[in-house]
């Protein structure tokens, strides 16, 4: 369940809560919702972060992000964890992508990489002009459609895999089941049960050995 993953990589609750860029949120951070694990809230949270780390560069990306999930009850960890895909070792390459997609749909020469590694600082970014703003603006707004709509198809397509475990598990092997399952589907239940079946074995095992 993608639940699972994300419970197993979360952000510890009391780091995102000592940062210091985001203590003018006060009380707000302790808000249960921000900190929910659903469908709606981690879509909404990758939306937020893959839109705001192509914002201005931290620690001004951690607050767009904790702000925004506020906002649109999104789970504030996530939200604030993605924006540090852009940190300084990745800059160079990520603000160069922007400026090249920038470059390109203003129909612009563009500075190569080693040029732009040159000319480019945080401090200079905004020299570069409207290529590097646009080439932003556009990866901001598709990844945070790609990250929404995409962690939304895999939740959902987890869920049906689990329903689908589930129906499995509790179905009798017979000639029926065989006939009617397709034979991946089949194989999916030939496979869990000889799982669960295993797992209930060394359960017996070791309530016996206690």
């Amino acid at each position: 369940m993608p639940k699972k993953f994300f419970k197993r990589y979360l952000p510890d609750s009391k780091k995102i809560k000592e940062i210091k860029a985001l203590e003018f949120l006060g009380d707000k951070l302790h808000s249960p919702n921000l900190w929910h694990l659903n469908r709606r809230s981690v879509s909404r949270a990758f939306a937020i972060g893959l839109w705001a780390m192509y914002t201005p560069p931290l620690p001004w990306q951690q607050i767009i992000a904790a702000v925004l999930a506020i906002y649109f009850n999104a789970n504030l960890p996530i939200a604030v964890a993605l924006v540090w895909i852009t940190n300084p070792l990745t800059w160079g390459p990520m603000y160069y992508f922007a400026y090249k997609v920038g470059a390109l749909v203003m129909g612009q020469p563009g500075f190569s990489f080693d040029q732009f590694s040159e000319l480019f600082t945080i401090e200079k970014a905004l020299q570069l002009g409207a290529p590097l703003l646009l080439g932003c603006a556009i990866l901001m707004h598709v990844g945070a459609v790609l990250g929404y709509f995409g962690i939304r198809l895999l939740w959902r397509r987890s869920v049906l895999h689990q329903l689908e475990l589930r129906k499995f598990r509790n179905a009798e092997l017979s000639t029926a089941v065989m006939v009617r399952e397709s034979y991946v589907s089949y194989k999916k239940f030939l496979e869990h049960r000889h799982k669960h079946e295993k797992d209930r074995a060394a359960g017996s095992a070791a309530t016996e050995s206690s």
